[in-house]
């Protein structure tokens, strides 16, 4: 058994945010008001450096409403089939520090009106990274737009890749995430990638980059290996802003980048042009 159902109920989920009234942006090194960053969606005034932030957050200022009608997989808990040291334990610490099971939940609501569904893995619960629980609600979402002919988004911050906790179960689900994509091409629907920093491994190396659409955030890393592992391999200095968005950008390998204060609009143009509200 991979899955089993939760034995409580998990306390409500809270931004994995910095503490304080003032906060020092990693980037700039200046002290701004927190209430200034929630304002401006976690994203420094001064430099534009813009702030992991967790799923719930994202929903709040994309979704009509800024509420999800339905969450799903809060039912699903990994199983630890290797008997990995301490990963259970990870486990439950994550668990109790986001509120949900694993790295990733699956969101139903509207954007501009138009229903989606909306597939977003957490940094917060090792660095987002894919394992059998994350794979599975991946395909469940995938199937869940495919019948009710709505578009399919994915919104990353995955930095762990495929879970080595979980050896082959985690890596098979890249193929497992691959052919739910296929699936969704040959039923005509929709499917947009939101890669937000980190976005890398195995996730990107899968369904993350398979997208019809990439649209990324200023700055967001994304790729397979890091830019470290890269230049320590082949021994030669990478170019300036290797990996960042704008430079996949540059490059043709993400179609927009898009800052967070005009994701929803952006969302919205896209999915009233490409699908349109009486779709189906």
């Amino acid at each position: 058994m991979i899955f089993r159902r939760p034995r409580k109920p998990r306390p409500t989920a809270q931004p994995d945010i910095p503490e304080g009234l003032w906060i020092k942006c990693p980037g700039c090194k200046e002290l701004i008001y927190r209430l200034q960053l929630e304002e401006h969606l976690w994203v420094c005034p001064q430099c534009g450096l813009h702030f992991r932030i967790p799923p719930d957050v994202y929903i709040q200022f994309l979704f009509d409403g800024g509420i999800p009608e339905e969450i799903l997989g809060m039912d699903l808990y990994a199983e630890d089939p290797l008997s990995f040291p301490q990963y259970q334990e990870k486990l439950e610490r994550a668990r109790k520090r986001t509120g949900q099971p694993d790295a990733a939940l699956v969101y139903t609501g509207k954007i501009g009106g138009i229903p989606v569904v909306l597939f977003a893995t957490d940094f917060r619960v090792l660095a987002g990274s894919m394992g059998a629980v994350v794979g599975e609600l991946f395909v469940r979402g995938a199937h869940l737009a495919i019948e009710r002919r709505t578009p399919f988004l994915a919104l990353t911050s995955s930095g762990g890749g495929a879970r080595m906790q979980e050896g082959i179960l985690a890596l098979m689900q890249m193929a497992k995430t691959t052919v739910a994509v296929n699936e969704l091409q040959d039923a005509g629907i929709l499917y947009i990638n939101l890669l937000t920093d980190p976005t890398m491994g195995g996730v990107m190396a899968s369904f993350a980059a398979l997208g019809d659409l990439l649209i990324a955030e200023p700055g967001a890393l994304l790729g397979f290996a890091g830019p470290r592992v890269i230049q320590q391999t082949i021994r030669q200095k990478l170019p300036p802003g290797f990996q960042r968005a704008e430079f996949l950008l540059e490059h043709g390998l993400v179609d927009l980048v898009v800052p967070r204060h005009e994701l929803k609009s952006t969302l919205e143009l896209i999915l009233r042009l490409l699908w349109g509200e009486n779709h189906g």
